[in-house]
């Protein structure tokens, strides 16, 4: 999942104030923003390198570390760890934890292939990237959008108001998530366009995975607190 995961983020920072939004936005997205890392240190090397090549079907990694079950453990402390650290409370790192694992859990419905630890060990995912991208994309999409109603009517209920234009920018850049995921399901670009071998010299597969998810993160820090108050 792409977008599913920051949604969480929006109904944990709802219910625990106390945790700052991008805590949770970051803590949503934790073990991909370690796939960025261990993808640059030669732990989680990630195919097709040219961006333009890749689509959700045939991007190839093995989430060792990132992603696999055992290390949930310490991703899952981490979590917690810093939640308690940095805002003084036990709720906030225990959701923060609760998030990790939810990541895990969503991922193995909607992602690619997750094992207990390595592609020696048990498959315990359902790899609907690889098999079946558009019911991934799908999934994602229904879940989406179940949390985000969630989420807008719980501010509704607690008399949080929004302009229009700011609760429907939120739910456009989920939309926009959504299509673009829909857009690379199972074609990349280049196929989907014809467009010939070239090197642009900015169109590396990762750093535009990381220029995505860290985009729809600094979007969200800015529209999400834009509301205008709540009733009396």
């Amino acid at each position: 999942m792409l977008v599913g995961h920051y949604a969480t983020a929006l109904v944990a920072h709802q219910k625990f104030p106390t945790g700052s939004l991008l805590y949770f936005l970051v803590i949503s997205q934790l073990q991909d923003l370690l796939w960025a890392l261990f993808h640059y240190v030669g732990l989680e090397v990630t195919t097709p390198t040219d961006v333009f090549d890749t689509s959700l079907q045939n991007l190839t990694v093995e989430m060792l570390y990132s992603h696999d079950l055992l290390p949930q453990v310490f991703w899952m402390a981490v979590a917690f760890i810093l939640g308690r650290v940095l805002f003084k409370s036990n709720a906030v790192g225990a959701v923060g934890a609760a998030i990790v694992f939810g990541h895990f859990v969503l991922d193995l419905v909607s992602g690619h292939p997750h094992y207990v630890f390595g592609t020696d060990s048990i498959n315990i995912s359902l790899g609907l990237y690889a098999s079946n991208a558009y019911l991934a994309v799908l999934i994602e999409a229904v879940f989406t959008a179940i949390v985000l109603i969630y989420f807008f009517a719980q501010e509704s209920k607690n008399g949080v108001q929004r302009t229009s234009a700011n609760k429907y920018s939120i739910i456009g850049l989920f939309i926009f998530g959504i299509v673009f995921m829909l857009s690379i399901a199972t074609t990349s670009f280049r196929d989907r366009f014809g467009m010939p071998q070239f090197d642009l010299g900015f169109s590396t597969t990762m750093p535009n995975l990381v220029f995505t998810y860290v985009a729809l993160l600094a979007i969200l820090l800015y529209l999400v607190p834009k509301k205008t108050g709540r009733n009396t």
